[in-house]
């Protein structure tokens, strides 16, 4: 008898990603993300944020900056950055803090970013509607004038 867990949908093709990521030397990665991401979210929510030492964020905020760039690029597609946790999604203060502190680091300020920044394929199209005021966080939503 089969379980529920063999019904899902593409459960063959996940199975085959996971054994593949097993035996892959930096399939770690994927493994201790989550776990990552969670003890993070502990800390902050704690106020011991200071266990971690600055070192050791700068080496998280580059690494995954360096993969973001390069899984991108190299894939051609948007990839989704940051983790969505319903309400307990980043707060537009805490991205805005990190990223000015990223763009200062290496040299940067907002008027490169307004150069440099991109929108995905298909974002912002003139059919498109304005957002609802559950998307009123999220950046990419442009209020356009009529022609």
């Amino acid at each position: 008898m089969s379980s529920s867990k063999d019904k899902r949908p593409d459960a063959g093709a996940k199975d085959l990603v996971a054994n593949l990521r097993a035996n892959d030397e930096y399939g770690w990665i994927d493994r201790y993300a989550a776990d990552l991401h969670r003890s993070a979210k502990e800390l902050v929510d704690k106020g011991e944020a200071a266990r971690v030492s600055d070192e050791a964020l700068a080496q998280i905020i580059t690494a995954a900056v360096r993969l973001y760039y390069a899984k991108s690029e190299l894939e051609d597609r948007p990839v989704p950055a940051i983790v969505r946790e319903g309400a307990e999604t980043l707060t537009a203060t805490e991205m805005l803090v990190a990223v000015s502190e990223m763009l200062r680091d290496v040299g940067l300020g907002p008027m490169e970013l307004g150069l440099w920044f991109r929108r995905r394929p298909g974002e912002n199209l003139p059919s498109e509607s304005l957002p609802d005021e559950s998307d009123r966080n999220r950046s990419g939503h442009v209020a356009r004038s009529k022609p």
